[in-house]
């Protein structure tokens, strides 16, 4: 399974990006794309929502399921990834390269506390 070293992770399977401007870009991991299949809808924020850490966001429906994107920080929703709805194979071609959405988190040094790569793979069994 893919699991980027330089990113961090949820136990609900987001992946999470800082960026250069202080913004954190939000997706799901491969682990989940593969789980859920082949992705048929996406749901996204709207720009300006401000959510908190763990709050369901947005939506990702497979042929399989549908499930929950939950934020992995609390923040403002500043942009989405509007290509995404109309293209949700992109998540499954390459989850992390499609990001969902990206925040202005509440409290900037929060992502640490996030898992890294070596913590997420042992979650998923992937160690």
């Amino acid at each position: 399974m893919n699991v980027p070293e330089q990113l961090r992770y949820t136990a609900s399977h987001e992946w999470v990006r800082q960026e250069s401007d202080g913004t954190v870009s939000v997706g799901i991991t491969d682990h989940a794309q593969s789980a859920l299949g082949d992705l048929v809808y996406i749901e996204l924020p709207a720009v300006g929502r401000t959510v908190a850490a763990g709050e369901a966001c947005a939506v990702v429906e497979s042929v399989k399921a549908a499930s929950d994107l939950y934020a992995p920080l609390a923040g403002e929703v500043v942009a989405v990834n509007d290509a995404l709805p109309g293209a949700p194979e992109q998540a499954n071609q390459d989850a992390y390269a499609a990001w969902f959405f990206r925040l202005e988190p509440s409290e900037p040094g929060a992502i640490a506390k996030l898992l890294d790569a070596a913590a997420y793979a042992a979650s998923i069994g992937d160690a």
